[in-house]
């Protein structure tokens, strides 16, 4: 037994407080003065337990979505009907992070053919709008608006959920839709983080109702008396009802049949571009995730046009120093942290894109050479003031929900699914009961830029999954959900684990930093006036004298204490020899992690 310690114990004994997640004097944000955490008899006192169960686990944003997922695993479903499952029910619950209105990508470990795989069920702009007409209804704007239906782009996430069951899938749809369905029609009380972005949401709604054009669906599926409240019974019979249209006549009910129909007549009325035939034309694509290793520990994402790849170009300039040599919370792992995301989104803005549009670099910007290259623009004494993307040779805040399932057979499920901005562009079709994403606000106006806009074309896209892989073996699916947060949410997830041994609850619930800045894939290429020194957003557990030393090495740091731009992480780990599940969950949210 002694010999696991290395591969397995590490991940769930943790590293004790190395990077503390509570505030000032150990209070929480919010708490009284001098409130602070309990004691714990294990692990770090600002923690909690990871959950161990052997038959099968969950982890996602809200509990009674975990407790769908285990119920269709007890059922006899796989992970990935557990997945679709707990996502129906998350739309539901949680319509302020993902819909079937939106898009939705996932990584998938199948045990029987001991290969990863990935979907990418991202949405298309509406093929009959060109760059010169949107540029004409846009008018002196420069940028496409977050609201109405300018930005908004064929949704995904329906499409991925049948392509996902079609592959991996044991139980029928109608089994796997029940529980969504039955919540919807008799309703569920909301919890608490959600009900405080149901409120945000709606002021958003509010002040720009111009830019909507048409609220009156969305207020009456969702604000009737204002924002749902923390604890009160909400139902939602119209999501009900095309709950059970899926889960009666299948995907082709969406793109191709009354709710596709329904949709084209709804844009039709509200002068938008989205069409039928865009529905019907619409498809997902079965993709290979990309993978580097990090000090022994593969980390995987799926290729643009996401920004998953961002992620592991950190990871390929991070492997160049040893950072375990400082501890955690210090400034010298923060800047080079900073200075690797500001590096990796050079490119990103530069070259991430549709890939059926534009050659993407992939292979030269995965390279450890490329890595080591970047890696020595870095100064370690201080910030950079002005990054640009290298030359590889051949993002606001996103509401987003990730969430991660596993079954007895060992099937491994990273999901990640969202509307992007806020609940999304402000529209609800007549009578369906789900509002559409604003997924198209992240092209670029730009003709000569890779994301250009262009009619039938995948945005840029934030939401990414994530799994880890450990000697061919998987390891561990997670995801940090929330815009430009993820990349770097993954780098540092990936740095807890491997560089500190925090255990897997420990690496979510320690203070995170998110650096916000820089060029974005949306900027022109030639855009001059970009503050790429940006800002230093951390956590109030990263101890005053780190910060006093980040500002001192020229950082622009800034002490954020309500966690909303720092993501949400879940996870499930597995031991390679006894196929034990650990899983995590965010503590910035509602969720649980549930096993049996």
């Amino acid at each position: 037994m002694a010999g696991r310690m290395s591969v397995w114990a590490k991940l769930a004994m943790g590293a004790g407080a190395l990077f503390l997640a509570t505030g000032a004097n150990g209070a929480a944000a919010g708490d009284a003065p001098g409130i602070g955490p309990g004691g714990r008899p294990v692990g770090a006192a600002w923690s909690r337990s990871p959950v161990y169960a052997a038959n099968g686990i969950a982890a996602t944003a809200h509990p009674l979505a975990s407790q769908v997922a285990v119920d269709v695993l007890k059922a006899g479903g796989s992970a990935v009907d557990a997945a679709i499952a707990a996502n129906a029910t998350l739309g539901l619950m949680e319509p302020t992070g993902n819909g079937i209105g939106g898009d939705l990508f996932a990584i998938v470990w199948d045990p029987k053919t001991k290969k990863l795989y990935g979907l990418n069920a991202s949405g298309r702009s509406p093929k009959g709008r060109s760059l010169e007409q949107l540029k004409e209804q846009l008018g002196d704007a420069d940028s496409i608006p977050p609201l109405g239906h300018l930005p908004v782009s064929v949704p995904g996430a329906v499409d991925g959920w049948f392509e996902l069951h079609e592959r991996f899938g044991k139980l029928p749809m109608q089994k796997v839709l029940a529980p969504a369905i039955d919540y919807a029609e008799g309703g569920f009380p909301v919890s608490p983080v959600i009900a405080y972005y149901f409120q945000r949401n709606l002021a958003a709604f509010e002040s720009r109702l111009e830019m909507i054009g048409d609220f009156d669906n969305a207020r009456a599926t969702y604000f009737t008396e204002g924002a749902p409240k923390e604890g009160e019974l909400f139902r939602n019979p119209d999501l009900a009802n095309t709950y059970a249209t899926l889960a009666k006549k299948g995907r082709d009910a969406f793109y191709k049949g009354d709710i596709a129909r329904t949709i084209d007549a709804y844009f039709k009325r509200i002068g938008g571009d989205l069409r039928y035939d865009d529905f019907a034309e619409h498809k997902s694509e079965w993709v290979e995730p990309g993978c580097v290793d990090y000090r022994g520990t593969e980390i995987c994402e799926l290729p643009p046009n996401g920004q998953g790849f961002a992620a592991l170009q950190m990871a390929n300039i991070l492997k160049n120093v040893d950072l375990s040599q400082w501890p955690r919370g210090s400034a010298e792992v923060l800047h080079y942290i900073t200075e690797a995301k500001r590096l990796a989104f050079e490119d990103l803005a530069r070259f991430y894109a549709d890939p059926d549009f534009a050659d993407v670099p992939v292979d030269a910007l995965l390279s450890e050479a490329y890595g080591k290259e970047r890696f020595a623009l870095i100064d370690p004494e201080k910030a950079t003031p002005d990054f640009g993307p290298g030359e590889p040779k051949l993002e606001g805040e996103g509401d987003t929900t990730y969430l991660t399932v596993a079954d007895k057979d060992g099937m491994m499920v990273s999901l990640i699914q969202s509307n992007y901005r806020g609940m999304g562009a402000g529209l609800v079709a007549d009578g369906l009961g789900f509002m559409f994403q604003d997924r198209g606000e992240l092209f670029s106006l730009d003709p000569q830029h890779p994301n250009v806009y262009a009619p039938g074309k995948r945005p840029f896209h934030t939401i990414i999954p994530a799994f880890l892989m450990r000697d061919g073996a998987p390891y561990m699916s997670f995801g940090l959900m929330g815009g430009g947060m993820q990349p770097q949410g993954h780098a540092q997830i990936l740095i807890n684990l491997v560089d500190y041994g925090m255990n897997l609850q420990e690496a979510g619930d320690a203070a995170r930093l998110n650096h916000d800045g820089g060029r974005a894939p949306t900027d022109a290429l030639n855009a001059a006036d970009v503050d790429t020194l940006g800002v230093l957003n951390v956590e109030p557990g990263v101890p005053a004298e780190t910060i006093a030393r980040l500002k001192a090495m020229g950082h622009n740091v800034r002490v954020v204490d309500n966690g909303v731009m720092f993501g949400g992480y879940q996870a499930i780990a597995r031991d390679p020899e006894t196929g034990v599940y650990a899983g995590a969950t965010e503590m910035r949210k509602d969720g649980a992690a549930i096993g049996y």
